[in-house]
């Protein structure tokens, strides 16, 4: 039948339409700013740093490995690698990025940067008013613009938070077994070499003549 689709279609919106008035669940407008829909878990913006801890600068995930700045389509993210390292989550020493810039004017929220990033540094965030006066110099944000605590992340991400965090407890937890087996061996390789020289000062000491027992 010669415009069925269209009819079909009609009758879609026709039953948005009027169940909008009936049904809460279908309302699809509000009276934005005074009203406001909690965004849903899965809502991606602009991109954040994510850091451990109290300090976001000590604490910040980021080890400046400049994939995210390789990969990013638009081109929008500017890292500077420092020149000493600091400790990161696992408690390893790593470099860290001494600049890290995102203009936002530019960002296209295509998530690349989180998808490649190796260290669940950089996440995308809710947050979508961002409006400034100065469209170059207020929509640059630096590393302390964008370092948000992990908490934060929990609260808007709490699904894949707490998936990341596991992730990385399993992850310090190998790397500290590993740790301790390295130091143990290590103890005991000492204690092992210390052996044969005492046995030597004990048999050096022995008056000359004397009878040296196995």
């Amino acid at each position: 039948m010669l415009g069925e689709g269209i009819l079909k279609g009609l009758a879609e919106t026709a039953k948005n339409f009027v169940g909008s008035f009936v049904s809460a669940e279908r309302l699809t407008t509000v009276q934005y700013p005074e009203q406001r829909i909690a965004p849903i878990e899965a809502t991606r913006d602009f991109p954040f740093l994510v850091y451990d801890g109290a300090d976001w600068e000590a604490g910040m995930r980021c080890v400046a490995c400049q994939i995210c700045e390789k990969e990013c389509p638009p081109k929008c993210i500017y890292i500077v690698k420092s020149i000493d390292k600091k400790p990161d989550a696992l408690g390893k020493p790593q470099f860290y990025p001494a600049r890290f810039d995102i203009d936002i004017s530019v960002c296209m929220s295509c998530q690349i940067c989180v998808e490649v990033c190796p260290f669940e540094a950089i996440k995308m965030d809710t947050e979508f008013e961002l409006s400034r006066t100065d469209r170059f110099g207020g929509l640059l944000f630096d590393r302390e613009e964008l370092a948000k605590s992990n908490e934060h992340y929990h609260k808007i991400h709490p699904t894949e938070a707490a998936q990341v965090d596991a992730r990385l407890a399993g992850e310090k937890a190998k790397s500290d077994a590993k740790a301790k087996g390295a130091a143990l061996a290590a103890a005991a390789k000492a204690a092992a070499a210390a052996k044969p020289a005492v046995s030597t000062e004990n048999a050096a000491a022995k008056p000359e003549g004397a009878e040296i027992k196995p």
